[in-house]
């Protein structure tokens, strides 16, 4: 069973940064992707960025294109997401989300909440 737990989340005003991680567990973890969504109040969970686990080829969302950055650590079994000059409309519980072949993504972590002030 694949377990992800995020971390990271805060409260920072606006034009600040955050780095979001999360890491993976699991005897067998060998993902295809892994991707952070994310939910904002009144609002669907909504793709924000992905990272194919092999290559490392990343994708965003046109709403973070420019400002947040995705990176995995294979080695460690994280992946990370650089959020800079972050917006009040940005705000929301972020999730990480791995899959392990293309294709919907299967597991999910608990979230972890970002809140920016404007």
């Amino acid at each position: 069973q694949v377990q992800l737990v995020e971390s990271g989340g805060g409260l920072v005003q606006a034009g600040g940064s955050l780095r979001l991680s999360c890491a993976a567990s699991g005897r067998t973890f060998s993902p295809f992707s892994m991707a952070w969504f994310r939910q904002a109040p009144g609002k669907e969970r909504e793709f924000v960025a992905r990272v194919t686990w092999s290559a490392g080829s990343t994708f965003y969302a046109d709403s973070v294109k420019g400002r947040f950055t995705i990176a995995r650590d294979n080695a460690k079994n994280t992946v990370s997401l650089q959020l800079n000059s972050l917006k009040p409309e940005d705000t929301a519980v972020f999730y990480c989300a791995a899959n392990t072949k293309s294709g919907p993504y299967l597991y999910w972590g608990q979230g972890t909440q970002v809140t920016v002030s404007s």
